[in-house]
Formats: C-alpha cells, structure tokens, sequence
C-alpha cells in the first residue's frame, strides 16, 4: 500500500519528495536472486532425474610379499630353512643346492634370502617339530656381511632374544688371503650359540683361495649323517636328479614380453628410469676406450662411461659393477652342439609354486640370451652340475670322468671332449650358475668427473691344462667395446655403482700414502684427482704419497703421463715406482717402502696419515702388510706381536684401508 505524504501550503515552503521504499536496483537483485534460485532448484530436479547408477567397485588390493619365513614353512609343511648371504651367487647356490638334498635326507627344505624375511622371527622356528636352520655365509670386503645379509647381522648384534630350542647349522664362504677370512660365517654360528641355539654340525669354512666346491661338499658329505642322527632320520638312498624347475615353451608369443638380456623390469634398458643398482642397472654409454700399456704381452686398458643424466653418483674408491655378456661363438659352439634351436622362446618355472624365486633367471626369454646374458658358461661347472649331467652320458667312460669331480675346464669343453654326453638344453640351463656382474675400483673422482666412471682393467687371457685359450668374460667384452659401432651407435655398457669404505680422511691436511701395483693404482687416480681438487679450492693438502709397482717403464707404466703432472703440479708429493723386470733382481712396492722406513713411521705414527692398499691379496698385500710390522719394529721399537696389534688398531680406526682382490 502506498501512503502519500502532503507538505503544507505555503509561499515560501517547497513541496519535499521522500524516497521510495525499493530502488529499482533493490528490485533488480531481489529479480536475480529469485530467478537463480528457480533455476538451481529445477536444475537440481533435472539432475536427479538424469544421474546414472554406478556399481560399486571394489579396491584392487597388490598381494603383498610373504615376509614370515616360519607361517610360510607352516604352510608348505617345510621343517628346514636355508638362508644365505651372498655377493656373487655362490652362497645362493650353495643353499639351493642344500635344499634341493634336504628331501634325499628325511627333511622338507626351502631356501631363502635373509633380506626377504622378517629375521626376528627366528625365535619361532622352534614351533616347528624336529625343524633346522642352515646359514650359507660369505664374507664380503674387510669382514663385512654382504649386502643382502647387513639387516641379519645387525639384528644379531643388537638383539638379545632367546633362541632356545632353535637347531641350526653354519657353513662359511670365504678366502684366505683376506685379513678376516670367514668373519661372517665366524661370527653367525657363535653369536647364534650364544642366543641359546643349538648346534647340530660343525661349522664349515670353505676357501675360495683353495677349492670352496671341495670344502663345501665334503662339509656336506657329514653335515646330512649327523642331521639324520639329530633328528631319527633316515636317507633315501634316492640318487636320482631332481629337478626343480619345469619348462615350458609358450605357444601364443607376444615378443614384447620376452626378456632380452635385462635384470630385472622388462623392457627396462628401452625406458630407463632411476634409481640404478643392480636389479636395474644403467646403460652407460662408452666415451674413452684406451690402451695403457706400450708394449708387452698383455691389454691393459682405460675406459671412461658416461653417466650423465642418470642420477647416478659416486665418491673415490667406490666399485662400478659391470654386466658382461658371454662370446657370441661359444654361445653357438653349444647350440650347435646339443642340436637346439637358440631362439625358441622358454620359460623354465618352479616346480614349487611357493617359491619366491619363479624362474632361475628372467623368463620368457630364448636360450641364445639365457646362455649370453644370464648364464656362466665360461667357469668349469660345480660337481653337482657335473653330477647332474652325468646321467645323460651313453658311455661309461665318459659317466666316470664326470662323476670323478675333477674336472677344470668349461661346459663347452666337457661337451666337446665328451661325446656321448648329450644333455637336454633346459636342463642345463637349469643346472648352470648365474653370469655375475664384475667389480672394478673407480679410477676417478666424482667431485671433478660427476658425470663420466672410469675403469682400469687388465684383459684376461691365457692357455689352460688342455691347451684351450681362456677368456676372462668381462675384459674381454670390454676391451671390444669400440666408442661408435659400424652402425654408427654408441657401445654401451650395463652397470650401477658400489658403495665402498675405501675413502679418503675426512680431513684433507691428513697426509696419505697409497700403495697401488699394476691396476691396483685405479682407485688412486681417483684420490689424486680429488686431493688436487681440494688444493684448487684452497685447502690445506697434506702428504699425498704414491707407491706404484709395474714390470718395465717403457712397457707398463700406467698413467705416467698423468703421475708426472700431478707430481708437477705439487698434488703428489712423492712419486715412488717399482719396475720389477727392469734390472737384474727384482723390485718391488714392499722394497720401496722399507727403503723409506723412517718418514713412513713418522708420517703413520706422528702425523696421523692414512694408509691405502690397493691389488693383489693373495701376495702383495700380504707382503706390504708384513714390510709395515717391519717398520714398526724397526724404526718405531716395537715387538713383533706389539707392531701387529699397533697395525690392527690402525685398520679398526679406519688407517690401515684395503681395497684388494685375489
């Protein structure tokens, strides 16, 4: 209702206009308002009738890795475990191969990997009537566990827990030539005793400075009587192979599920993605592949690998693990041999479908790249191999040869020299050892060459007992490795880095002295580069001391060139080289070293340097090893048995480094 408001009349006073109640823009909004609320309410109405039903669906579960070994055991009705720690494979070997025999003794066995499991429940093996736990152990490095065995270890050391009514058994891998031979194997059955387990066989040590297949099978000739007298057991008396995978030739191929040389991820050489190790390693491409030497009987060579764009990184004195591929002739010598066609696609499966390992290396894949990518056809096979194979020999003569063990040469040779052996390829592929990667000391630093590893390596290659050429796999491929193939592509090289313990002093006015034979000067190459590096930056460098051995100056003095610069430059403050060949007597490093006893003992005993030995073990380190107790018993007063403790309380404070090989 509108209400007209009157002013009074009157000749001076002017009529007032009052506002309205609404304004035409509060008219406008209320107009909006009501249409956008017409509007979501029919379209809300359209909506719900619209709406298309869905089906719930149910989440996609991934299942998850079994990780306890005990309710596996349960419910595959195993009573035995095999657990190993392995580097190379050996110990893995030797624990399928124990598993495998366990049903020849009255036992159900199952191997595993310590890293795949939850090993504190060991305590609960003893759930599981007349049950035995073996550990295959090798030592890697200076005492240390091996990669996959670290987490066991360290649950040994800092756990207490009571393993009473756990039986257990140890056999150790390892090498003499090492300061700690078999520390792991030591330390894995006495700490176990000491938890309350129960050793039911001795513990074995097996050196691979000797013959660790011998050591390993007479261990096992009485380790299984003495776990049939433990548990009331009896032998089978069964001699007959058993197999343990089954093959399987796939009749609808799709190859591009067919694995053609990779660890791991299919197709992952194609599509590269980081991290690297060795599950998936890194195809490095080839950037410098040179000769060292200048002369001589031998190939001593220098490569550099591009790692740019990988992610990848290192320090001085880590390893680079490479993956060889076997020579293409011996591949075919075998094919041609056993009557096989190389390329029929295969899959060899597990007989046990418990198993966390589905094949014995990556399937489907051919027999041509199972025999030049994943299998070692170059070392002579294990006895069991040999065992295996003598079944399918026609001739008794040739039965007895293979079953005598004593046999030093490769497959391809006891295939050739006997024949009347004709072995199914599966089951060999079966039977032979996994092709390993091959470490190398980086020979640079990542500091100045973050984006290229380098590699110093000498080429393998000498005459055998039957007259045959050996061919160490991997220098030889490498040494092939031209930088640009015919086609016009680049060689690559399938690798990832190793971490190692073999660094330089954290503070760098600590003098060093590194000791370094032949290709063992690799890794000092890296430390030059780094100490010079460090002098470029302004720090204060303390003593850098080389001690390097070679057989003739004009032959094979490696890196001379570079050496003489880096003494140049003042980066090596001593340059000592030892030519063995190049007078009548022969020199070498350890004579180098007494010579210079006195500042040796200073610098180790005063002025807190680092000593690095890098090389040969088996005798060089041995003799390096034995100069230094010399000096310290000579220039420092010493004992004898006080000059190798003073040494070993070098090595336990991180002084005292090797880095060697045998």
């Amino acid at each position: 209702m509108e209400v007209e408001r009157v002013a009074p009349e009157g000749p001076d006073v002017a009529p007032v206009e009052e506002e309205p109640l609404f304004t035409n823009l509060d008219i406008f909004l209320f107009s909006l308002i009501v249409g956008l609320l017409v509007y979501w309410f029919l379209s809300r109405k359209k909506s719900e009738e619209t709406i298309p039903e869905f089906k719930r669906l149910t989440p996609v579960v991934t299942p998850q890795r079994e990780t306890s070994f005990i309710e596996k055991m349960k419910k595959t009705n195993r009573n035995m475990v095999v657990f190993y720690g392995s580097q190379t494979g050996t110990a893995e070997e030797f624990c399928g191969r124990l598993a495998k025999d366990a049903q020849r003794y009255g036992m159900r066995g199952m191997s595993a990997d310590p890293e795949e499991y939850d090993m504190s429940e060991l305590p609960r093996l003893a759930e599981i009537d007349n049950s035995l736990a073996v550990f295959c152990m090798a030592t890697y490095g200076e005492g240390d566990p091996t990669d996959n065995a670290q987490d066991f270890y360290d649950w040994m050391q800092e756990n207490g827990e009571d393993l009473k009514g756990v039986n257990f058994a140890v056999f150790g891998l390892g090498n003499k030539t090492y300061e700690h031979f078999n520390a792991m194997g030591k330390y894995t059955d006495k700490r176990l005793e000491e938890l309350g387990g129960k050793r039911i066989y001795d513990l074995g040590m097996g050196d691979d400075d000797g013959n660790l297949e011998e050591d390993f099978v007479s261990w096992k000739e009485q380790f299984w009587p003495a776990v049939c007298e433990h548990f009331g057991v009896e032998a089978t008396g069964d001699d007959t192979s058993i197999r343990q995978y089954e093959l399987v030739v796939p009749t609808d191929i799709n190859m591009n599920k067919v694995y053609t040389g990779e660890m791991g991820r299919l197709k992952s050489f194609e599509t590269q993605k980081p991290p690297f190790d060795a599950k998936n390693p890194y195809l490095a491409t080839v950037a410098v592949n040179r000769q060292l030497n200048q002369a001589g009987d031998r190939h001593l060579m220098h490569l550099e690998l591009d790692i740019s764009g990988s992610k990848i990184r290192y320090d001085s004195g880590d390893h680079v693990a490479v993956y060889p591929v076997n020579d293409v002739s011996i591949v075919n010598r075998i094919g041609q041999i056993l009557d096989a066609d190389l390329d029929t696609v295969i899959s060899l499966n597990n007989l046990d479908e418990e198993s966390n390992k589905k094949h014995p290396f990556p399937c489907p894949t051919t027999y041509r790249t199972a025999l030049t990518h994943y299998l070692d056809i170059t070392n002579p096979p294990r006895t069991n191999v040999l065992f295996e194979l003598a079944q399918y020999a026609t001739d008794p003569k040739d039965q007895d040869t293979l079953l005598s063990l004593s046999l030093s040469r490769n497959i391809l040779a006891v295939l050739e020299d006997m024949p009347s052996l004709h072995p199914t390829i599966d089951h060999l592929c079966e039977l032979l050892p996994r092709l390993q990667a091959r470490y190398y000391s980086i020979a640079s630093s990542g500091k100045v060459y973050p984006t290229m590893v380098s590699i110093c390596a000498v080429v393998v290659e000498f005459q055998t007992s039957t007259g045959r050429t050996f061919k160490g796999v991997a220098t030889n491929w490498l040494k092939n490795k031209v930088v640009v193939t015919d086609n016009g592509h680049k060689a690559t090289v399938p690798m990832y880095v190793r971490k190692s313990q073999f660094r330089l002093p954290f503070k760098a006015s600590n003098p060093v002295v590194m000791i370094g034979p032949g290709t063992g000067i690799a890794p000092f190459m890296g430390f030059l580069q780094e100490r010079g590096w460090m002098k470029e930056q302004g720090k204060d460098v303390g003593e850098t001391i080389l001690y390097f051995g070679c057989r003739r100056r004009n032959e094979d003095f490696l890196y001379q060139q570079e050496l003489e610069e880096f003494e140049k430059a003042g980066v090596l403050t001593q340059l000592n080289v030892a030519f063995s060949r190049d007078q009548e007597g022969k020199v070498y490093v350890q004579h180098l070293l007494k010579k210079n006893k006195e500042h040796l003992w200073k610098l180790i005993h005063t002025d807190n340097a680092h000593i690095y030995i890098c090389g040969d073990a088996r005798n060089m380190a041995r003799d390096v090893q034995n100069t230094f107790y010399d000096i310290a018993e000579e220039v420092g007063g010493l004992t004898h048995t006080q000059a190798v403790a003073y040494i070993k309380k070098l090595m336990t404070k991180g002084r005292y480094s090797l880095d060697v090989w045998s």
